[in-house]
């Protein structure tokens, strides 16, 4: 069996969210995990980029309450991740199944942009945690790739 035919029969699911969460407990986003990323999680494969904020809480998450497949996907490489983020990889890595660096030569926009078409083109749909004072942000530019997909997006307001 190839990786290819292993992702058709795994859920494959790309996060995308904010950086900005502390306005919210880490108690209430281990609640919004659960509730909404819990239930995907069997059989599952998520796609999260490598950057503070949802993405590092959500692979911490992820790791530590469930059994599904991680992958990690950044635009450059992965010394270029913020500290924060880089230490939530190492605190997870014998949980995480590959690290994918895109190697991007500029970590300017179109890079992050690439970076989440890339988990988009390879996931079954996106679960989204948009911070609501952000409408033109990575996240939504990501949430709006992947309905231009013709791919189902979970979005949960933070």
């Amino acid at each position: 069996m190839t990786t290819y035919d292993t992702e058709l029969i795994m859920r494959t699911v790309a996060i995308t969210g904010t950086r900005n969460t502390g306005h919210r407990s880490l108690d209430e986003y281990d609640t919004l995990f659960r509730d909404y990323l819990g239930p995907f999680s069997r059989n599952a494969h998520f796609y999260i980029g490598g950057a503070k904020g949802i993405d590092s809480l959500s692979l911490l998450w992820l790791a530590g309450n469930t059994g599904a497949d991680l992958t990690v996907v950044v635009p450059g490489v992965l010394d270029q991740q913020p500290p924060e983020a880089r230490q939530a990889i190492v605190r997870v890595r014998d949980r995480v199944k590959e690290i994918v660096e895109l190697r991007a030569p500029e970590l300017k926009t179109p890079a992050f942009h690439a970076r989440n078409r890339w988990m988009v083109d390879r996931s079954g749909m996106t679960a989204g945690f948009p911070h609501h004072a952000e409408p033109a942000s990575g996240t939504w530019q990501t949430l709006n790739y992947t309905a231009d997909q013709g791919k189902p997006r979970l979005i949960v307001p933070v």
